[in-house]
């Protein structure tokens, strides 16, 4: 992938600040321990997913007190129809345990200290302090990480690396919107991948297939959506 040059990404960070400035999370949350797991939740899961789980979950378990004593089939039961219920349900347990055993029962507003709890990882605990502190800080998940190469922003072969380097070209004081600004579109990208299956899907069967580079043409629609929602 050819790199952006400086004219290309500041015609980015323009558009996007025009067209996407006021865009927010799309998960629901009242406080800082719901907004807590309902990122922890939305890695590698929809936040409509999401937010038609955790009313039922924040109702049973309103605090990290409930939750710390909470049952494990339980929690798994009020989380199966998201993805990696298992590995989520013992974390969001051990993560309430662990506010309430080295954090006096308080969500810590820490990076670094978020981190350690169990769930939470570099990109969970950014996007918190993001979202609830409007920390001026980059987070970046497996999505982001290819949305950043496919424009050109990064050829980093690691999330890390490509934090750093959408860190240093869209550096200022307003990286906290950018990667609200990247979650929204890569949340529109997900959305309309399922046209592009559909399409592929069709010509295979009106056996086009011998006629058409499919690998081409997908990358093409691919860049039509980034265009297009850009």
């Amino acid at each position: 992938m050819k790199k952006a040059t400086k004219k290309e990404i500041e015609i980015l960070k323009v558009a996007f600040v025009e067209k996407y400035a006021d865009a927010v999370t799309e998960l629901n949350y009242k406080n800082d321990y719901e907004l807590l797991i309902a990122i922890i939740l939305s890695a590698q899961c929809t936040d409509k997913r999401v937010n038609i789980i955790t009313p039922a979950l924040f109702q049973k378990y309103p605090s990290v007190y409930e939750l710390a004593d909470a049952s494990l089939d339980d929690v798994k039961d009020l989380l199966k129809s998201c993805s990696f219920f298992n590995n989520k349900s013992k974390n969001i347990i051990k993560m309430a345990q662990s506010v309430i055993d080295n954090y006096d029962g308080e969500i810590p507003h820490i990076q670094k200290e978020l981190m350690k709890l169990a769930g939470v990882g570099n990109k969970t605990a950014n996007v918190f302090m993001i979202e609830f502190e409007g920390a001026n800080l980059m987070a970046v998940d497996t999505h982001v990480f290819r949305v950043s190469h496919r424009l050109g922003l990064s050829d980093g072969k690691t999330v890390e690396i490509t934090e750093a380097d959408l860190v240093k070209k869209l550096k200022g004081h307003d990286l906290h919107i950018f990667i609200k600004l990247w979650f929204y579109l890569v949340d529109i990208f997900v959305k309309q991948l399922s046209l592009i299956v559909t399409i592929v899907y069709s010509l295979m069967f009106a056996k086009l297939k011998k006629v058409l580079n499919l690998h081409k043409f997908i990358n093409s629609l691919i860049k039509i959506i980034y265009i297009v929602n850009l």
